[in-house]
């Protein structure tokens, strides 16, 4: 057998825990540092606590936190795009159609969708020069931009799209 091949045995080694208990054991270096022993440990406790190694908790509330600031945020750009206070010409509507709509005393989406709500189409189709085409395309306008027109029903909960 080889001489030195084997590490220093210290049969009185120290385990140091971050509790504070500390405990004689056998190892290869003096002293040891543990994070969590049987005095501390949830299991041997009883109590439930999170034990943190590297601040994992702490990176996970605060991805959760910028997650929830993203939906926030989310939530308030697709407000502010379907306000009912938006002029017609952020719609890209083209100047035929907005001229029609502003001569008829239409000039911003609000005006638009309670037309729609109180006469429906025949409100809109009633303004000179607007036909059922100009119609289809101030409603395909309003949808891509993410208002919910009226007569426009969710679909149902399960239900196939």
């Amino acid at each position: 057998m080889k001489a030195e091949l084997h590490p220093k045995w210290y049969p009185e080694a120290v385990a140091i825990c971050a509790c504070g208990a500390t405990r004689k054991v056998g190892a290869t270096v003096p002293e040891l540092r543990t994070d969590v022993c049987s005095s501390c440990h949830p299991y041997y406790t009883g109590e439930q606590r999170i034990v943190d190694t590297e601040g994992q908790v702490d990176r996970f509330i605060r991805r959760l936190q910028a997650r929830e600031e993203s939906r926030k945020e989310v939530e308030r750009r697709q407000a502010a795009r379907t306000a009912p206070d938006r002029s017609l010409a952020t719609l890209g509507l083209g100047k035929r159609m907005e001229k029609m709509l502003a001569d008829a005393g239409i000039v911003q989406v609000g005006d638009v969708l309670s037309l729609l709500q109180e006469k429906g189409d025949d409100g809109i189709t009633e303004i000179k020069g607007f036909g059922l085409k100009t119609l289809a395309d101030l409603k395909k306008g309003l949808r891509t931009q993410g208002y919910v027109l009226p007569g426009d029903e969710p679909p149902a909960e399960g239900a196939a799209v």
